[in-house]
C-alpha cells in the first residue's frame, strides 16, 4: 500500500503540474491532522508526522521533556523511560518519542482527505500565479469560454482570464468558442486564485502584436519606442533602428503593406500611422502629427495646473491648410501625438499666430496708455509693471494682489490702489449692452472682468495668449 501511495503521488504531481514534495508536506499533515483526530490530542503541537519519500513508510513522532517526576504524559516523560530511547539522556533534556499509530476513523479519514485537496488546491493556483505573474505586459491566446455581462472569461490552459467590457474594442464582436490573442494587464492573488486580467485595448497590446508579426523587432533590429492608441479608430506607433541600412518604417509596413495589414485586421481595422522617432523633442512631435506638414515646434517648459508639477508642452504652428488636417477628426490626430511624445500639445494656424501677435501689439500699446493715466502710477512703475506681463488693466485684474506685491517697490497700499484703478478702468470702459438688455451699473466691473473684455475697439484679451 505505501508503494501505492508514492506511485499516486507522482501521478497527482505530473497531472497537476505541482512539486512531488509540496504532496508529501499535504500528505503529513494531513495525516498528522488526522492521527491527533484518533488520539484525541486535538492541537497539541509537540507531535509531528515524518514520511519516507522512497518506501512511503510513516511515523509519528512526539517532542518530551525528561523530568524526575512526570505530571503529564504528553508532553513528559521520566528519566528511565528516556535513557531507553536514548542512553545518554538527562534531566531537562528534550527527546522525540515514537508513538504508536492506530487505526484511523471515518472522521480522521475524512478531515485527511480535506487537508489533501486543500492543499493540492492552493498548490495549483500558487502555480498559475507564479506562470502568469512573470506573463505581465506579455501576449497570450485562449479560447472565450463564456460572457457575463458583457465581460469575456477565455480559458488559457490551467487558467482563465478575465477580459472587462472596459479593455474590448469597441465595435468587437467576441463569441464562445472564438480563438483571441490579448495582453496581459495584471495579475493578482484573491481568495479565489490568481485572477487574471486581459486588455485588448491597451497601447502595449499594440507594440507586442508589433514584435510577434515583424521579424525585425523581435531580432532588436528595429525598436518600438512609444505608442498610443485610441482602440478601433486610430493607433500611432515611434520606431526606430539600431542600424543604419534598416529603414524602421518600411519594415513594419512590409512589401505593399502585408505586415501592417495582419496587425490592423487583428485590431479589427484599426488605423495605424508608423512614424520614425528622434530624440530631439520637436522632431518627434512634428513627425507624430503626420501626416499634416508643420511648420514650426516650440518647446515650452511650464507648470501642470493640476498638481503644479512641471510640465513640457509644445506650441506646433502649422500652415492654414493643415490646420484641420494636423488636429484631426474631432482632435484626434492631436490626442494621439501627445500620448505618444508625452508632451501637451498646442497647434496653431500661421493666420491665427499672427492674429494673436496683433491683438498682443493692440493689447500693449492701449495697456500702456491706460497704465499711465493711473494716479500715482509714473514711468518707472509702468516699465516694472510692463517688465512683469502686467501691461493692461485686465492682465493686473486677472493677476490679482498677490501678484503685485511680488514687485519690488510696490508695497501693499500701493498694489491696492493700483488694483482698485484697474478694476474702475475695466468698469469704465466695459461695452454698453446689447440692445434691450441693460445692465446695471454696480455689476458691470465684475462682468467686464469676467468676460475679459477691454475698452471698445479691438479686444486683444478674447483670443490672445493668457499669462
Amino acid at each position: 500500500m505505501n508503494r501505492e501511495l508514492i506511485t499516486i503521488i507522482e501521478q497527482i504531481a505530473r497531472e497537476k503540474g505541482i512539486d512531488k514534495e509540496v504532496l508529501f508536506e499535504a500528505l503529513e499533515s494531513a495525516l498528522l491532522s488526522a492521527f491527533k483526530k484518533t488520539m484525541g490530542v486535538g492541537t497539541a503541537d509537540n507531535i509531528r508526522m515524518e514520511l519516507a519519500r522512497q518506501t512511503g513508510s510513516f511515523r509519528v513522532l512526539a517532542k518530551k521533556q525528561v523530568v524526575a517526576k512526570v505530571t503529564d504524559p504528553k508532553i513528559e516523560l521520566t528519566l528511565a523511560e528516556a535513557r531507553a530511547l536514548k542512553p545518554d539522556a538527562e534531566i531537562d533534556e528534550e527527546i522525540e518519542q515514537e508513538l504508536e499509530p492506530r487505526e484511523f476513523g471515518r472522521i480522521a479519514a475524512q478531515t485527511a482527505k480535506q487537508v489533501i485537496l486543500q492543499r493540492v488546491r492552493d498548490a495549483e493556483r500558487e502555480g498559475i500565479y507564479s506562470e502568469f505573474v512573470g506573463k505581465e505586459g506579455h501576449i497570450v491566446r485562449g479560447v472565450v469560454h463564456r460572457i457575463e455581462k458583457r465581460n469575456v472569461i477565455v480559458e488559457m490552459g490551467k487558467a482563465e482570464g478575465f477580459l472587462p467590457e472596459r479593455e474590448q474594442i469597441p465595435g468587437e464582436r467576441i463569441n464562445p468558442g472564438d480563438r483571441i490573442r490579448a495582453f496581459v494587464l495584471e495579475v493578482k492573488k484573491t481568495a479565489k486564485g490568481p485572477q487574471i486580467t486581459l486588455s485588448r485595448t491597451h497601447p502595449g497590446f499594440l507594440a507586442r502584436l508589433f514584435e510577434t508579426e515583424i521579424p525585425e523587432i523581435a531580432e532588436g533590429i528595429v525598436q518600438v519606442k512609444a505608442a498610443a492608441r485610441e482602440a478601433g479608430e486610430r493607433a500611432k506607433v515611434a520606431v526606430a533602428s539600431t542600424k543604419r541600412d534598416v529603414d524602421p518604417i518600411g519594415a513594419c509596413v512590409g512589401l505593399r503593406g502585408t505586415r501592417i495589414q495582419v496587425i490592423s485586421r487583428e485590431l479589427r481595422g484599426e488605423k495605424i500611422d508608423i512614424v520614425e522617432w528622434s530624440p530631439d523633442p520637436a522632431t518627434f512631435v512634428a513627425r507624430g502629427l503626420s501626416p499634416a506638414k508643420v511648420a514650426s515646434v516650440t518647446i515650452q517648459e511650464g507648470r501642470s495646473a493640476e498638481d503644479g508639477t512641471a510640465e513640457r508642452s509644445v506650441l506646433v504652428l502649422v500652415p492654414d491648410n493643415q490646420l484641420s488636417l494636423a488636429i484631426g477628426k474631432k482632435g484626434q490626430n492631436a490626442r494621439l501625438a501627445a500620448k505618444l511624445t508625452g508632451m501637451r500639445v498646442d497647434i496653431k494656424s500661421e493666420s491665427e499666430l499672427e492674429e494673436e501677435r496683433r491683438r498682443e501689439e493692440e493689447e500693449r500699446t492701449q495697456g500702456r496708455a491706460a497704465l499711465e493715466e493711473f494716479a500715482g502710477v509714473g514711468p518707472q512703475l509702468v516699465g516694472k509693471l510692463i517688465e512683469e506681463e502686467l501691461y493692461s488693466p485686465l492682465r493686473i485684474v486677472r493677476a490679482g494682489l498677490p501678484r503685485l506685491l511680488e514687485i519690488s517697490g510696490v508695497g501693499e497700499k500701493k498694489a491696492e490702489r493700483i488694483l482698485a484703478a484697474a478694476r474702475e478702468w475695466l468698469a469704465a470702459h466695459a461695452p454698453a449692452p446689447p440692445a434691450g438688455e441693460p445692465v446695471a451699473g454696480e455689476a458691470a466691473a465684475p462682468v467686464a472682468e469676467e468676460a475679459g473684455v477691454l475698452p471698445a475697439g479691438p479686444q486683444p484679451e478674447a483670443a490672445g495668449p493668457q499669462p
